[in-house]
């Protein structure tokens, strides 16, 4: 695999030449379409296909990946156009592998709302190990809050992917709530009443494990909540369900801020199976433009936790998704507009916008004006972001990554990770 940034006057032809292949096959593996405009700035991934197979008629997806000693899901992976489904047409060239030796296994989990568009689902599936399906809430008597959730679980089931509940005290305003976590923690009958509820969901819909997920505690709850993990985890661990607990990204043990002071980095991680740091949101919505995971600041966090927990407990959270600021930045006024990072690159190219890499933050930007004259910024991921955080993995010996969230695809992203590891299974 290689990482071609794109240089003025390049095209995709130009480039493919530059390669020796195809800009038909470049097009293909980016997804980049007609008629293949390119910012400059803008990242293509270059892949060498080492096998290659021609259907022909009666030809089964599973057949062959018997026939070539590898799996359906890498089939799925190595071929991202047939969409995460084994529909064949005679005539179509499959990639059985590529070339480059993989730098390590990992653990990959993403994040999904019910109502994630499926097809985007199917195509995603085949890289995950995990699917954690957001979200669960409960009540401060300590009953579940259900959603419609049994087709995601059936779907990641029948790619071989572990589904995972997710149980939060966000609120229907979108907001994570203290005052709920506060109550639960502080009566011990309803934690019972909410873990037993947990489980009997679990069991009825075919969980594979929990994520858990409380912000915003304030110091008072610190010690309830690792407690109340605890107890949970031991319930659950009894019946062979794993248990995950999401962190704020913190820098030390006395780091100010509701955010922060309610996990306790040491006392969790003893307390459950894996913990999910979530190494994101510096550049956010309502804050000023800056790189939504700077990678200088993703390594901050990982050189305190690695001295709170083992290392191989901890999942890193990584992006999916960009930010576009209009400027100037008012704080307390302005909002930055969400969008993909497809998208981030369609919108570059339209304004004929040239993105720049911030080397410090290994993050994508570029600058551009609207039809009211008023100049934005954008920050976004790409090829060489997404590398550069994924290294992370094996040079600090985590679990793996998880995704925040996968409901919009992300090409480039999956075939880096694609390229360069080995994606663990555990069902």
């Amino acid at each position: 695999m290689e990482i071609h940034v794109v240089r003025p006057g390049e095209s995709l032809y130009s480039i493919a030449q530059a390669y020796g292949t195809t800009a038909a096959r470049l097009a293909q593996d980016n997804e980049l379409p007609p008629p293949y405009e390119l910012a400059v700035g803008q990242t293509i991934v270059v892949l060498y296909p080492r096998r290659v197979y021609t259907i022909t008629a009666g030809d089964t997806l599973g057949g062959i990946a018997q026939r070539y000693g590898v799996t359906v899901n890498q089939l799925l992976r190595n071929n991202p156009q047939l969409n995460g489904v084994a529909t064949l047409v005679p005539g179509q060239v499959l990639v059985i592998d590529f070339e480059g030796e993989k730098q390590g296994e990992m653990a990959v989990n993403g994040y999904a709302y019910t109502y994630i568009d499926r097809q985007v689902l199917r195509k995603t599936l085949p890289y995950l190990t995990y699917l954690t399906v957001f979200t669960y809430g409960f009540t401060p008597e300590g009953t579940l809050i259900g959603i419609d959730d049994q087709e995601l679980i059936d779907l990641a089931r029948e790619y071989g992917v572990a589904p995972l509940m997710h149980v939060s005290t966000l609120t229907d305003e979108g907001n994570f709530s203290s005052e709920l976590a506060g109550s639960i923690l502080r009566d011990t009958a309803a934690q019972d009443r909410l873990i037993d509820a947990i489980l009997a969901n679990m069991r009825a819909k075919g969980y594979y494990g929990l994520d858990i997920d409380f912000e915003y505690l304030g110091e008072e709850n610190r010690d309830a909540y690792t407690a109340f993990l605890g107890k949970l985890t031991q319930r659950l661990n009894a019946e062979g369900y794993p248990v995950i607990a999401a962190l704020a990204p913190k820098t030390d043990d006395e780091q100010p801020g509701d955010l922060y002071q309610g996990h306790d980095y040491a006392g969790i991680a003893a307390a459950v199976n894996f913990v999910l740091l979530m190494t994101y949101e510096w550049g956010y919505a309502y804050g000023p433009p800056m790189a939504v995971s700077p990678l200088n600041k993703v390594r901050e966090v990982l050189d305190y936790a690695v001295t709170k927990m083992d290392p191989s407990q901890i999942f890193l959270g990584i992006p999916n998704y960009a930010y576009d600021w209009t400027l100037p930045f008012v704080k307390g006024e302005s909002k930055a507009r969400a969008l993909s990072n497809v998208q981030a690159v369609e919108q570059a190219v339209a304004r004929n916008a040239a993105i720049s890499f911030d080397p410090v933050a290994q993050a994508p930007y570029y600058t551009y004006f609207d039809e009211q004259g008023r100049e934005h910024e954008v920050w976004f991921e790409d090829a060489r972001s997404v590398n550069a955080k994924l290294a992370l993995i094996p040079e600090y010996g985590l679990q793996g990554g998880s995704y925040w969230q996968i409901m919009k695809y992300f090409p480039q992203n999956w075939l880096v990770l694609n390229a360069l590891y080995i994606i663990q299974r555990v069902l």
